[in-house]
């Protein structure tokens, strides 16, 4: 469905359509979260297959390194995708934010374990996450606006919170995904390769998202205020011819 074609829908029923705006929305921002906390999640096993060294301590400080360069990224996503956001429109800025996100999540899930590639494979793997923190920086502050554009009068704290209640889910599968392979697979099959299986989820819903994020509509708040720019850089314009 494209925006147009949803756009007639969303005329009959505004109720569903903003129902269905929220799901789209925050589909998206449940995937950012589900992948970056997957790597904290599963930090045990990724440390052995990513980053051998003379004791488990030092490989599993190694990889929590790693994990906190996501969080570093996230001021520089902010700045940067946060602008680039105002500038080319809400719907625009969250496919982006996405299509950066997956590609952090897709090189983590795929990238071969230390043994195979050497010191490329931790070097992927810190790639992947400065991918993932750099779109989380912009994804949970355009998911913010955009709620809060699309809300009706005096709601706009209602429908905001519905960013940090996607947070909370993709915390909680994320960690049911965690108990259930604990319970269906021995720790030596975990760590060889079960670890991958949430990432290669993830990388599954991966284009269900895209299609859900691409059939979002722009929010009329943003519409109005780049009419109103473009007017007034006319009259700018034409005041100077």
């Amino acid at each position: 469905m494209n925006p147009s074609t949803a756009a007639l829908a969303n005329s009959a029923n505004p109720r569903a359509s903003k129902i269905g705006a929220v799901l789209r929305v925050t589909s998206g921002n449940f995937l950012e979260q589900f992948d970056f906390f997957l790597f904290g999640f599963y930090a045990t096993y990724i440390s052995k297959v990513f980053f051998p060294a003379s004791s488990e301590f030092a490989s599993l400080m190694l990889t929590f390194a790693v994990f906190g360069a996501g969080f570093l990224m996230r001021p520089l996503g902010a700045i940067v995708l946060g602008a680039y956001i105002d500038e080319v429109g809400r719907r625009k800025g969250l496919i982006v934010t996405l299509s950066i996100m997956a590609s952090g999540t897709i090189l983590i899930a795929c990238v071969p374990g230390y043994a195979t590639i050497g010191m490329l494979a931790p070097g992927l793997v810190l790639l992947g996450r400065l991918l993932q923190g750099f779109s989380a920086g912009a994804e949970l502050g355009g998911v913010s606006v955009y709620l809060a554009e699309m809300a009706t009068p005096g709601r706009k704290g209602f429908y905001t919170s519905w960013q940090s209640a996607s947070q909370q889910v993709a915390i909680v599968v994320a960690a049911a995904l965690g108990y259930a392979l604990n319970s269906w697979m021995t720790a030596d099959e975990i760590g060889a390769w079960g670890w991958r299986i949430p990432f290669v989820i993830g990388c599954a819903i991966i284009p269900f998202l895209f299609f859900l994020r691409r059939s979002l509509q722009e929010t009329d708040e943003f519409k109005a205020r780049r009419h109103h720019r473009f007017c007034r850089d006319k009259k700018r314009v034409l005041s100077k011819a």
